[in-house]
């Protein structure tokens, strides 16, 4: 196919969507939205790094670049979609958060609805939020799915054969909930352990008492309880000091990596280490880090990003779904070290973008998330398949 006609046709139209976006910034509206206090102005660095004596670099952000080949759709039509996870056979579940249901997508467009989860109260950015397959779906046939209650957020378990859920089981309950913060994202670790990431349900001082699962990484077993060799004993916290995590993933060499909302500042991009403390609500971003908490490998300005979910690619890059900041950042990685400055792609093309995962045809599937405090384009909610190089 020839791209050069492709590609100026691309750049005309991101050239009008950054013009949109900056007279916009005012009034932008997006997921965890910042209260009054002004953020960084247009100059402010939009990705820093720590460096080994703990000062920090501040390069601008790269101009827009295009991944290998043009983005598709694979599906069209989703209402408040939440989270992607693929099963054995190629096709994919994925979570409505407000109509409580699992579609299963087929890497042709097929799409059928499994079901409703049951006992979901969809307030707020509550819902029905993450979901996980689990490594030995092909014995077990279970499914994780991560969900808000009426009065707490919680960890269910079902099993998935002849595209029909069997009886909900609760395996972690009492997390807290809120109008917003609610954490969501569940993952099986290359450990085999499922991780769950918590919010700090607006309460900032659940992230620092460990006896509270707000604010949270956790680590459990398919059942719920503690995994083996957590941090703390008998408890299922694998770091904490969190303000607002929605995505997790890991490199090839395990490094793990998870993206969290700032308030009115810094979005982060951390490494996650078991046991550590990640600051908030007492430090935000790079520069008030200190000793006693670790700082991010990036951060941006809230309006910039605003980082959901996050998957490491087959180049090994992170790729960062971005709502507020509307584009899908791409973080070239070493193990816990930043390389280049990340790259901002697809600004304001596809709107606000939720979650992104590695395919097995090794393409990314990206999620808008326009149909939630959003500006919908013809047929959003869409998966989008993204071509790297």
């Amino acid at each position: 196919m020839d791209l050069l006609p492709a590609l100026a046709r691309r750049t005309a139209a991101l050239t009008a969507a950054t013009a949109l976006a900056l007279a916009l910034t005012a009034c932008g509206s997006g997921e965890d939205e910042p209260s009054a206090t002004p953020t960084p102005s247009a100059s402010s660095p939009t990705a820093t790094q720590s460096t080994p004596s703990g000062s920090a670099t501040s390069p601008s952000a790269s101009p827009t670049a295009i991944p290998s080949g043009e983005p598709s759709d694979v599906v069209t039509g989703l209402d408040v979609p939440w989270a992607i996870a693929f099963l054995p056979d190629g096709s994919a579940l994925v979570t409505l958060r407000d109509e409580a249901q699992v579609v299963r997508v087929t890497a042709d467009g097929q799409r059928t609805t499994i079901g409703e989860v049951p006992g979901v109260d969809a307030d707020g950015e509550g819902g029905l939020l993450g979901i996980a397959v689990s490594p030995d779906f092909a014995t077990d046939a279970t499914v994780h799915l991560y969900l808000t209650a009426a009065d707490d957020n919680r960890v269910v378990r079902t099993t998935l054969r002849d595209n029909r859920f069997g009886d909900f089981t609760p395996v972690l309950t009492g997390i807290p909930k809120a109008g917003n913060h609610n954490g969501g994202r569940l993952k099986w670790g290359p450990d085999g352990f499922l991780y769950v990431t918590t919010g700090d349900a607006a309460e900032p001082s659940r992230s620092q008492d460990r006896g509270n699962l707000g604010g949270k990484i956790l680590r459990v077993t398919a059942d719920g309880k503690p995994a083996p060799g957590n941090p703390f004993a008998g408890s299922p916290v694998w770091s904490l000091g969190h303000r607002n995590v929605q995505g997790i993933a890991w490199g090839a060499d395990g490094t793990m990596y998870a993206s969290e909302f700032g308030q009115n500042t810094w979005d982060e991009l951390n490494v996650i280490e078991p046991g550590k403390n990640y600051g908030w609500p007492e430090v935000e971003g790079i520069e008030g880090s200190s000793g006693d908490f670790v700082a991010p490998i990036a951060q941006w300005s809230t309006e910039d990003s605003s980082p959901s979910g996050i998957a490491v690619g087959p180049d090994g890059a992170v790729y960062m779904a971005a709502l507020r900041g509307e584009s899908l950042w791409k973080v070239p990685v070493n193990g816990s070290v930043r390389g280049e400055d990340p790259e901002r792609l697809f600004e304001g093309e596809f709107g606000r973008l939720r979650d992104v995962v590695v395919a097995p045809d090794r393409t990314l599937w990206a999620l808008s998330s326009n149909t939630f405090r959003g500006d919908p384009r013809d047929g959003d909610d869409r998966i989008l398949r993204v071509p790297v190089g």
